[in-house]
């Protein structure tokens, strides 16, 4: 493997580009982004080798698609159509039904790989690229049936340098457990962001009493909407059935507060501790 592209320098590609040429400083990364600001940046902070316009994929080895959900949904099919038989061709976002149905019967489909690499941080951008991001992280192969085999073994080789375990999944149990996991943490997050700053309107000092605990809860909403708003989207049934339940377990905990049951509050928060065993156990 020569070369890599990367369409969209941003967190998530960028940290690739980085684990990637970090252990083997031979292949050569290229970067292709409607942001010229963005690759000029990539390439002054060694995240990239070069910058690349969209026929030069054509010469690719590996593509990897770092871009929103609905941007991908549009130009993985395109991305396809250009690149040669040999080339593996991976996508790395929050969902991966749309995705997998964009290309579903496409005549290259055996180049392409469902990926998402469970890793992240609040900030956007090339320079939010961070080297080892995805050391011991998880990462969720989808239909990994679909893609020859030889490609397989190329991406396999990639998570490799990047030290990630692998899960195999299909797409619609990912978008389900994902939404889970990620996008109701996400939007919880914006929304206690939101009730706080509401608030703050008419008590100026709230700010300067929060603390640890109220940073660390709020990080995700610091998240790009960009990316965000799109995976809600595409993930719309599943995040409203997180949502229900979520909502109904908020609903109960203000009863057991009007009816000053705080035995049962107890009782809750000691059995939801039990998640620190779980977290431990994944870590």
């Amino acid at each position: 493997m020569k070369n890599i592209y990367i369409i969209g320098v941003g967190l998530i590609g960028g940290s690739i580009a980085k684990d990637v040429k970090h252990l083997n400083p031979e292949i050569s990364i290229y970067g292709i982004d409607t942001n010229e600001a963005h690759l000029e940046k990539a390439i002054k902070l060694g995240v990239i080798d070069f910058k690349a316009e969209w026929n030069d994929l054509k010469q690719a080895d590996s593509v990897i698609l770092s871009i929103p959900v609905d941007a991908a949904v549009e130009l993985l099919p395109k991305v396809l159509d250009v690149v040669g038989d040999d080339t593996l061709v991976m996508e790395s976002g929050s969902t991966k039904v749309e995705i997998c149905k964009a290309v579903e019967n496409h005549s290259k489909r055996r180049n392409f790989l469902a990926t998402h690499p469970i890793a992240g941080t609040e900030f956007s951008g090339p320079e939010a690229a961070l080297l080892g991001l995805f050391k011991g992280k998880t990462n969720i192969i989808c239909e990994i049936e679909k893609t020859a085999f030889k490609l397989q073994e190329r991406a396999l080789t990639i998570f490799k340098i990047m030290g990630m375990r692998i899960r195999y999944m299909n797409p619609e149990a990912h978008d389900k457990h994902i939404a889970y996991v990620s996008h109701l943490s996400h939007i919880s997050s914006f929304m206690l962001g939101k009730t706080v700053i509401e608030k703050e309107k008419n008590e100026r000092d709230i700010f300067d009493m929060a603390g640890s605990g109220f940073a660390s809860t709020v990080r995700l909403a610091k998240s790009s909407p960009d990316m965000w708003t799109p995976i809600f989207k595409q993930n719309k049934t599943n995040v409203i059935e997180t949502l229900e339940e979520y909502i109904q377990n908020l609903k109960a905990f203000k009863t057991h507060l009007e009816n000053d049951n705080f035995d049962k509050i107890h009782n809750e928060m000691a059995n939801t501790n039990h998640i620190k065993e779980i977290l431990n156990g994944i870590a």
